[in-house]
């Protein structure tokens, strides 16, 4: 357990302690901060506080005693619901601002695993709680030195079969031979898998009208033809088949013809030009050492969309963190959705992917970016312009 790093980041956020709680391993967020597995089944409630300084303490059910029996400090037991309420009151001690894994109004629901009663019950005992999200993504968010070797290695992996999907649609279109999205889809997955790469789902591969549904996924049954005229979104997510592998994430746009409509070149354009204020928003503050939220990083990119007259067409955030999960616990890059307040911190990686979604065509140029404690970069390929196919 990381109890000196934990402590340590709790006196920085000025709180008294953090408490941890579970019942049936609905937060894994807990058991991934604390590092352990429980000792026993979890079919009853269990507490766990660390406080700003001094040892922790526990409380479990006498029936799963040895639940929190790999972490260090005194373990409480209980089995009445009168025990348990002057257990805990117990191990809270004189505490009085403590973190735990909720968010006011629901605004980032990766870290809301607390349930409002819990919430309540901590609260009726005069503890002001606060939400756990700067925490969290300080434990969850960070990558180390192997995880961003093994991102870069992924997407130069990913932006070569990237490059192959789109070659082989183009061989294909120009060829007059038949080709769906659904087939496409396949393709990637078979390279992906011939490349050791995993993805949860997807990828997308969509056309036209489709590429403006942001979670579109083609399926044998549904799917479109790809033809000369067509533009083609691919927005692809995978990472290394390894331990603690961590995602890449990016979105591109083709078009199967020599001469793109001005229309769709105009939204590109305009799509790229936000992405990369975008960038250059994070660029700017990593290396002045500004703070940054990632509802500032929404801004720089909506903004230009919003001047450019298109912004009821781009309707989701910015970006998302990334992890070991493609949509990781860490900031996002929004002030749509939410309004996102967690601070860009370093060793950490995001998506920057505007759009602007027509209902003849939808565009996103999706990169992502990482920070450390001097600079702020692009971890692989950037589009500048639409792919010809």
């Amino acid at each position: 357990m990381r109890l000196t790093e934990i402590q340590a980041a709790l006196r920085d956020e000025g709180l008294d302690g953090w408490l941890f709680f579970d019942h049936h391993q609905r937060d894994p967020l807990a058991y991934r901060v604390l590092q352990f597995t429980p000792g026993s089944m979890v079919t009853r409630r269990w507490y766990y506080f660390v406080p700003a300084s001094g040892e922790p303490r526990g409380l479990a059910h006498k029936i799963e005693f040895e639940t929190l029996k790999d972490l260090p400090g005194a373990i409480g037991l209980y089995a009445g619901w009168q025990e348990l309420v002057e257990g805990l009151r117990g191990i809270l001690g004189k505490a009085r601002r403590v973190a735990m894994q909720y968010s006011p109004n629901c605004a980032v629901p990766y870290v809301a695993m607390v349930d409002a009663g819990t919430v309540e019950l901590v609260r009726g005992m005069g503890i002001n709680v606060v939400t756990s999200a700067n925490l969290i993504q300080f434990f969850e968010s960070r990558w180390n030195r192997q995880q961003l070797e093994n991102h870069l290695e992924a997407g130069r992996r990913i932006d070569q079969i990237r490059g192959d999907a789109f070659a082989r649609i183009s061989s294909k279109v120009r060829g007059g031979e038949r080709i769906t999205e659904w087939e496409m889809q396949q393709f990637i997955l078979d390279r992906f898998r011939a490349g050791s790469l995993i993805t949860d789902h997807g990828p997308d591969v969509a056309v036209n009208a489709n590429a403006s549904n942001p979670h579109y996924n083609p399926t044998e049954e549904r799917c479109s033809e790809i033809r000369r005229g067509d533009l083609v979104l691919l927005d692809m997510w995978a990472k290394l088949d390894v331990p603690d592998g961590v995602y890449y994430d990016i979105t591109w746009v083709g078009y199967c013809g020599e001469r793109p409509p001005e229309a769709m070149e105009r939204v590109f354009g305009i799509v790229r030009d936000a992405r990369d204020k975008a960038i250059a928003r994070v660029k700017a503050a990593v290396a002045s050492k500004e703070p940054l939220c990632g509802y500032q990083v929404d801004d720089a990119a909506r903004s230009h969309i919003r001047d450019a007259g298109y912004a009821e067409y781009f309707f989701h955030r910015t970006g998302h963190s990334i992890g070991v999960e493609v949509h990781g616990a860490g900031a996002n890059m929004d002030n749509l959705e939410t309004h996102d307040e967690r601070r860009v911190i370093p060793w950490t990686c995001f998506s920057i992917e505007p759009g602007i979604y027509l209902p003849e065509f939808g565009v996103r140029s999706e990169v992502d970016v990482f920070v450390d404690e001097t600079s702020a970069r692009v971890t692989g390929e950037a589009q500048d312009k639409l792919v010809l196919l």
